[in-house]
């Protein structure tokens, strides 16, 4: 890939990562509930989301899924079940900072949020019918795929990773801003129901889209 070609493919992944949309939504959530240290771990299953993602696209199951009528079906029901169900789990969340206190099974809990950060982006297809419209555009078929492929994915998982830190660390400072349970549970019914929103937009997503 030519500089200038990686250069251009830059400025679009801050667009794409800046973008709001159900990453930016759980990267804001998991601050609001764990704060910055441990909610960011989110993020890191964002990313690797959306490397998978990008290797979907890679290896051509991108394309089934944007022509197929039954697998990008199967796809995107599954996306919006996972964030209604997600947006119910937040609403209905206790009015009390999850922030974690014990010392006891911090691993599961960590695992727990880069897994839930994963399921997130792969069971977009939006974000795989959107990656298979743009990196086509970057991709010089003359040189050997594998590396461009890895360059775009490095690229846009580092920008994933610092966007999502401005997310994760906006809502961990309103954490701190929280001090009665009405303030939590007005928080947790608002970042809930923007699970539920970003569910619903994307059952309208079309492949034609």
């Amino acid at each position: 890939m030519e500089f200038s070609t990686w250069l251009a493919f830059f400025a679009a992944s801050w667009a794409i990562s800046i973008s709001p949309g159900p990453g930016a939504v759980a990267a804001m959530s998991a601050g609001l509930n764990h704060g910055f240290r441990r909610g960011y771990f989110t993020t890191f299953g964002l990313v690797l989301g959306i490397w998978i993602q990008v290797l979907i696209v890679g290896v051509g199951l991108g394309a089934l899924i944007a022509t197929s009528a039954t697998a990008f079906l199967v796809v995107k029901w599954a996306g919006v079940a996972y964030l209604v169900y997600l947006g119910i789990k937040q609403w209905r969340a206790p009015a009390v900072p999850l922030v974690a206190e014990a010392d006891d099974g911090p691993l599961v809990k960590r695992r727990a949020m880069v897994l839930h950060g994963m399921l997130i982006n792969i069971v977009n297809p939006k974000g795989t019918v959107f990656l298979l419209a743009v990196v086509p555009q970057f991709i010089d078929l003359a040189q050997a795929l594998t590396p461009q492929y890895l360059a775009i994915g490095a690229t846009i998982g580092f920008t994933d990773l610092v966007v999502m830190a401005g997310y994760t660390a906006l809502a961990s400072r309103v954490l701190g801003a929280l001090k009665s349970q009405a303030h939590i549970r007005a928080m947790n019914r608002v970042f809930g129901g923007l699970f539920v929103l970003a569910g619903s937009f994307l059952a309208f997503f079309k492949r034609t889209a």
